[in-house]
């Protein structure tokens, strides 16, 4: 058993990749998500809409924060700005000639949810002040786009994302160390393809089945849960295919520096872990801490999922929507380039021992046969060709009788002894005869040469 343990530990020691990711990996996954794993919203970007209405998001204070200002405009402007989102903007402050009206975001569920707790905190100071005197306006307070704040609303568009993101990664990186380990790497390498139509054609299955998922999802969705969909299908379908090529590009990649589907499986959740968590899919952006929080802005299910909210919850056209379209846009072209240069890399070892040795194409001139001590190549036979097999029941041949052997010139081969026995000589003459009464014939000697017995006389 000691000898095992030992064994044990030197086999994990030179594997050094299993060892980081289990010793260095859960203290940067405990740092990260420690200052990541938060609800709790301490600023709401606010905007304010006609006269007074800056004054008075200045005095709700804290989490309120004025991040625009129209004092001639009015609600029309304010949802816009809802809308589109503008400078992040989760509640809108309104006043003028009515009441004042306070519009709230319901897509940015834990923003909402904080903002109607401050404002009910604020109404309920008002009216301890003036309980004695004249009483409180209170104003008129709606909730868009998610009117009920339900979670389904928030997850099922994050969570299409989520879908494409392990689709796109971890089943695409499996399929392609898949090759490596059933050795067909070889024969993608000797196929007459370029390395970028191997690539493309690996990926074109698992990018159709992704599709086919995302719009299972979406009709689950908004049939079972009531997800409503009031944006644009092209605008949505255009980032969803986006950020596919970035998911599709992220599993070659990983593929691609996997020696077997254990490593590839490994950074395939390496990678898709900060996804699920540091995108905005489960903890608001805002709440992360500055220092972790850069990671979550080259993370490409960030900007899927601004989208894919936008969309089908605000109705957000493409217009607003340009950052996040550009920055999907940049990351798949960095991830497919690096992708597409690796995998050329990845097929570059088949094709470099298939050129090594390698007999040259065409036919071979006859008699090219290999030469003993030489580097000239053998005689190949064509394609489909037998190997001449003797046929069953077929004797060697043998000279005939009578025939004399071929006894290279003077001066041309080896000396020939001169004197031979009677017996070789009658061989030479005209071959042996049967053998006499009580001699044996033994086995034929050379050409020439009688055997050990003695011939009998014809």
């Amino acid at each position: 058993m000691w000898a095992m343990i030992v064994k044990e530990f030197r086999q994990l020691r030179r594997d050094r990749r299993t060892l980081a990711m289990m010793i260095v990996l859960p203290v940067i996954l405990l740092i990260v998500f420690g200052y990541a794993a938060s609800f709790d919203v301490s600023k709401i970007p606010t905007v304010a809409a006609g006269p007074q209405a800056a004054a008075l998001v200045h005095s709700l204070g804290k989490p309120f924060d004025l991040v625009a200002a129209a004092p001639d405009e009015g609600r029309a402007w304010a949802e816009t700005q809802l809308r589109n989102n503008t400078g992040g903007a989760d509640v809108a402050v309104i006043t003028g000639s009515g009441p004042t009206q306070v519009l709230i975001d319901g897509s940015q569920l834990f923003s909402a949810r904080t903002a109607l707790g401050a404002l009910a905190a604020v109404q309920e100071k008002a009216l301890a002040e003036h309980a004695s005197g004249s009483p409180v306006q209170r104003p008129q307070v709606s909730v868009l786009y998610n009117p009920e704040l339900k979670t389904s609303y928030i997850m099922i568009p994050g969570l299409c994302g989520v879908i494409l993101v392990f689709i796109g990664t971890i089943i695409t990186s499996l399929g392609v160390v898949r090759e490596r380990q059933t050795g067909t790497l070889e024969q993608l390498a000797v196929m007459p393809l370029r390395p970028r139509d191997v690539f493309l054609g690996k990926i074109a299955p698992y990018f159709a089945v992704a599709c086919l998922d995302l719009a299972i999802v979406l009709a689950i969705g908004v049939a079972v849960f009531g997800v409503p969909f009031r944006g644009s299908y092209a605008v949505f379908g255009l980032g969803a295919l986006l950020f596919l090529f970035v998911t599709l590009g992220l599993g070659v990649l990983i593929s691609s520096v996997s020696e077997n589907q254990g490593q590839a499986i490994q950074l395939s959740v390496m990678v898709m872990l900060p996804q699920v968590l540091l995108s905005g899919l489960i903890f608001p952006l805002t709440s992360i801490a500055v220092g972790v929080r850069w990671i979550s802005y080259i993370l490409p299910l960030t900007y899927f999922n601004e989208i894919s909210r936008g969309v089908m919850l605000r109705a957000e056209p493409i217009g607003p929507l340009w950052q996040p379209f550009v920055f999907l846009a940049l990351l798949g072209l960095i991830v497919f380039t690096l992708a597409s240069l690796r995998f050329r890399s990845f097929l570059a070892p088949a094709a470099s021992r298939r050129g090594k040795g390698a007999v040259p194409a065409g036919p071979q001139p006859a008699g090219a046969e290999a030469v003993p001590g030489t580097d000239a190549s053998p005689a190949v036979p064509e394609a489909g060709a037998s190997p001449a097999v003797p046929e069953a029941g077929a004797s060697p041949a043998v000279p005939e009788a009578g025939a004399s052997p071929a006894v290279p010139e003077a001066g041309a081969g080896p000396a020939v002894p001169a004197a031979t026995s009677a017996a070789g000589q009658a061989g030479a003459g005209g071959g042996a005869g049967p053998a006499g009464p009580g001699e044996t014939a033994g086995p034929p000697g050379p050409a020439g040469q009688a055997g050990p017995g003695h011939a009998g006389s014809s």
